[in-house]
């Protein structure tokens, strides 16, 4: 499993939110340049970079530093937030972005989003989906920057990609988003077991390397995580097996 540390872009600082809520803001004095630099020299392979303003609004606010970091290509980049269209898709992927990734498309326009993985190819499109677990213990799927739950669940909107050549899916557990309180295990457990052909990056609660070791023995291809790298919360020794340039 390898671990992919992550940068989420507000306004043009780097930020984390809590549990997916953009008035809980906290705003870390470095900018995305430095943290590329800092993950870069850590071992890290890729970056996952998230346009928080465009998740929200749709709106590129975010889009030109993007582009610089991709520019640099001293990481493989996957970046998402606000890419619901071919031409943005198409411009990240141009700039030299390695993989794009599509979140609320990917429910709200699930033909489109298949035409994306046939032309722009499965290695270069991951699909997210983040998730709240209802109370009886369903995730659903959240869209709009987290803004609405709807009434599917993350299997059935995995289920509508049958017939396609899905590769990678990004699957965050709001509640636990920025809150270090451990990733959710069940959740990622049962979308392995569910679909061992799809890579499973999984996202929220990581604290510790104990999580980390947790999730790869699980099956899982990849673990994002932001908060915890960006508070130096894990030593470097106890990434080092989760980072292939360490």
């Amino acid at each position: 499993m390898q671990l992919i540390p992550a940068i989420d872009l507000k306004n043009g600082h780097c930020v984390r939110l809590l549990h997916g809520d953009f008035d809980a803001e906290t705003r870390y004095p470095i900018d995305a340049q430095a943290l590329l630099a800092r993950y870069r020299d850590l071992g890290a392979d890729w970056l996952h970079v998230v346009d928080l303003d465009g998740a929200r609004g749709g709106l590129p606010d975010n889009r030109s530093m993007i582009l610089q970091l991709a520019a640099q290509k001293t990481l493989k980049l996957q970046v998402g937030g606000g890419l619901r269209n071919t031409a943005a898709l198409a411009q990240m992927l141009d700039a030299g972005v390695q993989r794009v990734v599509v979140g609320s498309a990917a429910l709200t326009q699930v033909e489109q989003v298949q035409a994306w993985l046939t032309h722009f190819g499965p290695d270069r499109i991951t699909l997210a989906f983040d998730v709240s677990i209802d109370d009886s213990g369903v995730p659903r799927v959240m869209t709009h920057g987290w803004q609405r739950q709807s009434a599917l669940s993350l299997w059935s909107a995995i289920e509508k990609y049958a017939d396609s050549d899905l590769k990678y899916v990004l699957c965050t557990d709001v509640g636990r988003d920025g809150a270090l309180t451990g990733p959710n295990l069940s959740l990622y457990d049962e979308a392995v077991r569910r679909h061992p052909q799809i890579q499973w990056q999984a996202s929220g609660g990581i604290r510790h390397a104990k999580d980390l070791h947790a999730l790869a023995q699980l099956g899982a291809a990849a673990a994002i995580s932001g908060k915890a790298l960006l508070e130096n919360l894990i030593p470097f020794e106890e990434l080092q097996p989760f980072l292939p340039n360490a």
